[in-house]
């Protein structure tokens, strides 16, 4: 889907290369992401957004059919009956893009995947 293959260097430039429908998508996860975890770092790795505090917190990135999301295999397994409705694996999730994304789940895993990182610095 995205128009270059060249590894964005910011969430910026990452979301610019989709259409406007999957650019909305994407900015309101970052803008989930970031008031879950207002002192996580906003990066690129493994050329998607990524959102850091002591190490990887959260991915997400925009495929032809549904944007993922990944919290890793604790941030999944911790929700994974709420996860039910949507294709998910271990450390991943995918929200098609025929159903709305639900926000206030990310914003709760984001929250999980944050205490789980808090701990691991002490």
């Amino acid at each position: 889907m995205p128009m270059s293959r060249k590894t964005p260097k910011s969430i910026d430039e990452y979301v610019k290369r989709f259409p406007a429908d999957v650019r909305e998508r994407l900015e309101k996860m970052r803008e989930t992401i970031q008031k879950a975890a207002p002192d996580a770092v906003e990066a690129i790795a493994y050329q998607i957004p990524t959102f850091r505090l002591n190490g990887n917190l959260v991915h997400f990135a925009a495929f032809t059919h549904h944007i993922g999301f990944f919290p890793t295999s604790s941030g999944t397994l911790a929700f994974k009956e709420e996860l039910a409705p949507y294709k998910w694996a271990k450390g991943s999730v995918q929200f098609p893009f025929e159903k709305p994304i639900p926000f206030g789940l990310v914003r709760r895993i984001v929250k999980f995947r944050l205490k789980e990182n808090q701990a691991k610095k002490k």
